[in-house]
């Protein structure tokens, strides 16, 4: 398994989901979504995989209506590229098999 958790350092989810994979001893690779992002490919895997860029967008962020206003799908992902704080947290990919919040549901099945 190559656990990647994209996150934020303050989000409580992001910790519970490191902590899901530590004691279970499944080693993760961080990334620290708010300073690095996603690159193209990592950000159109996990669209793919959790249904759209509408389940990447966090809901709460101050600027979550503006993206929902622009004109195409394309400005849309590129926009919430731009700024990855506007991404709910935490997103683990295993592969091609990503989830978008905390599912240790989901995570148990991975193998």
């Amino acid at each position: 398994m190559n656990i990647q958790i994209f996150g934020k350092s303050k989000c409580f989810d992001t910790k519970k989901a490191e902590r899901f994979f530590k004691e279970r001893g499944i080693r993760v690779q961080y990334v620290d979504l708010p300073r690095y992002g996603l690159s193209r490919g990592e950000f159109a895997s996990v669209c793919r995989a959790v249904g759209g860029w509408e389940a990447l967008l966090d809901p709460r962020h101050p600027d979550a209506a503006l993206v929902r206003y622009l004109a195409t799908d394309a400005a849309r992902e590129e926009k919430l590229m731009e700024n990855p704080g506007m991404l709910r947290t935490p997103i683990v990919r295993n592969g091609r098999e990503a989830t978008v919040g905390y599912c240790p549901e989901v995570w148990a099945g991975w193998k």
